[in-house]
């Protein structure tokens, strides 16, 4: 199925990354609500256009894991991703994709976005653990994140950011990369977060910046749930990690904070993405066990 095509006006240019002529990105669709039956977190209805769409869910440790496919090489110049995903009340669900999130290069002034939107009901929980994003030569994207909470709901997501292809000696040549995050519980804004990253215009290898560092990850959790202990709990998590064997010659700086309410913030550098997946995967765990009191997900061969 051919992706829908929509015209943007002039104030969303910014944002979807349309050329100056007007010229329309592609936008492909992918949305899906789950709720609950007995004790069992099902699809409750979906719908997409190409190349995204939902690859497979299944039931695993009484909740639901989904797995967001793209059949494509990755985004184009021009290519806009829009993901809604809505889960009603006491719904349980996992999600994740199954690579790395590729974008190309991207025609001057004509780059790549995606948003997401989550809306969770009452006690509804969102586990979003993608693959990392990478930013190939000359890439541009926007990545934008909205949720909305009701009391009781727990939203959490992990995020890690490369600097392009380092093996093909890509590193920091992607045009911009802007980040947004906003966290509501009901109208209330909880959260807002803004990153922009331009390589060719800042001094990331400063000392205050990124310095020797060139991969990013980051960590959100937020509940009415959230307390003091699990920030503890976290600060001791990331105390005790260990990048493992695997990684040697790969240091790892991290720091973890509460937000203004309702919400725990981790930061973490490296110059691989594989010594930040691990701590990523230790993060969550630890939130899985202090927040839901489950053991940690493993559906994944390599984990």
């Amino acid at each position: 199925m051919e992706p829908e095509r929509h015209a943007a006006d002039e104030s969303s240019i910014g944002l979807l990354g349309i050329s100056g002529n007007g010229q329309p990105v592609r936008v492909s669709e992918l949305r899906a609500s789950f709720a609950v039956a007995g004790e069992q977190t099902y699809v409750a209805g979906k719908y997409h256009t190409a190349p995204i769409k939902i690859a497979k869910a299944f039931p695993v440790d009484g909740q639901l894991a989904v797995i967001v496919m793209d059949v494509s090489p990755g985004l184009l110049s021009g290519d806009r991703y829009e993901l809604d995903w809505t889960c009603e009340a006491d719904a349980h669900v996992m999600l994740t994709n199954q690579s790395y999130m590729k974008v190309h290069p991207s025609m001057p002034g004509c780059g790549s976005s995606m948003r997401q939107t989550f809306e969770l009901a009452e006690n509804a929980v969102v586990e979003n653990m993608p693959e990392p994003i990478m930013l190939f030569k000359n890439a541009s994207f926007a990545n934008e994140t909205i949720v909305r909470l009701r009391p009781g709901a727990i939203w959490m997501q992990a995020d890690v950011l490369c600097p392009g292809r380092t093996l093909r000696g890509e590193r920091f040549d992607y045009m911009g990369y802007r980040n947004s995050l906003s966290v509501y519980y009901g109208e209330e804004l909880l959260f807002a977060q803004r990153q922009r990253i331009e390589p060719r215009l800042q001094r990331l290898e400063d000392a205050g910046c990124m310095g020797e560092m060139t991969h990013l990850a980051t960590f959100y959790l937020f509940s009415d749930r959230v307390t003091s202990a699990h920030l503890e709990l976290l600060r001791h998590t990331l105390d005790e990690f260990s990048v493992g064997e695997l990684s040697v010659g790969h240091t790892v700086i991290a720091g973890v904070s509460r937000t203004h309410r309702h919400g725990i913030a981790v930061t973490a550098a490296s110059t691989a993405a594989w010594p930040l997946q691990r701590l990523m995967r230790e993060v969550w765990h630890a939130c899985r066990d202090g927040l839901l009191g489950k053991s940690p997900l493993r559906f994944m061969q390599a984990e």
